[in-house]
């Protein structure tokens, strides 16, 4: 069993090897500067993703940075009112060939967004339409038949923490922001 966490492991390590730091490294200061000009980070995605958008909203939250989520399939249904002037955008799609984000993305280029994309097809309909695409080399999902979303919601996961991180990292913020958005529970307790 502890050879397919050793598979899985170096699965990771190939992908995130694979990212580009530069194009990773400007993410992060746009992404900070968005929120110091008084705007938001928007996450968009469909299916396991959704869970993973969530999280990244959480964390943002957690430390009182401005994040929202955005379903996919929702949006088109008068959810895009949350997407506002000057906000930035990172939609998640591992083929990048996804009918509603490609939608969505048209819908959005009408407007004045920054906008990101995390995939791991660099040959793309959105790698193609949106120039700021992180795209990961993934070998293989992990699962029977390489095709669950399995490997690849996990290096999503681990992207957007490491986005939270050094924006936050970026930012300089104090652990009170922190403090005061986690009053409760063994973090808040550990805090006070």
């Amino acid at each position: 069993m502890t050879t397919y966490f050793e598979r899985q492991l170096k699965e990771f390590d190939h992908a995130i090897h694979s990212m580009d730091m530069k194009l990773f490294e400007r993410w992060v200061k746009e992404g900070a500067e968005t929120l110091k000009n008084g705007h938001k980070i928007i996450a968009s995605g469909l299916g396991k993703n959704v869970p993973v958008c969530e999280k990244f909203v959480g964390s943002m939250q957690s430390l009182g940075l401005e994040a929202c989520f955005l379903n996919t399939n929702s949006a088109v249904h008068g959810d895009m009112g949350v997407v506002k002037e000057g906000d930035m955008v990172i939609i998640l799609t591992k083929s990048g060939e996804t009918e509603e984000s490609i939608y969505l993305v048209r819908l959005l280029q009408e407007r004045n967004v920054n906008m990101w994309l995390l995939t791991f097809n660099k040959d793309s309909t959105l790698t193609q339409k949106i120039p700021n695409s992180i795209v990961l080399d993934l070998w293989h999902e992990g699962d029977m038949w390489n095709i669950m979303p399995n490997n690849s919601t996990t290096l999503n996961l681990i992207v957007l923490q490491g986005l939270v991180m050094k924006i936050a990292s970026t930012l300089e913020l104090p652990i009170e922001d922190f403090r005061k958005n986690h009053p409760g529970g063994a973090i808040g307790q550990k805090l006070r």
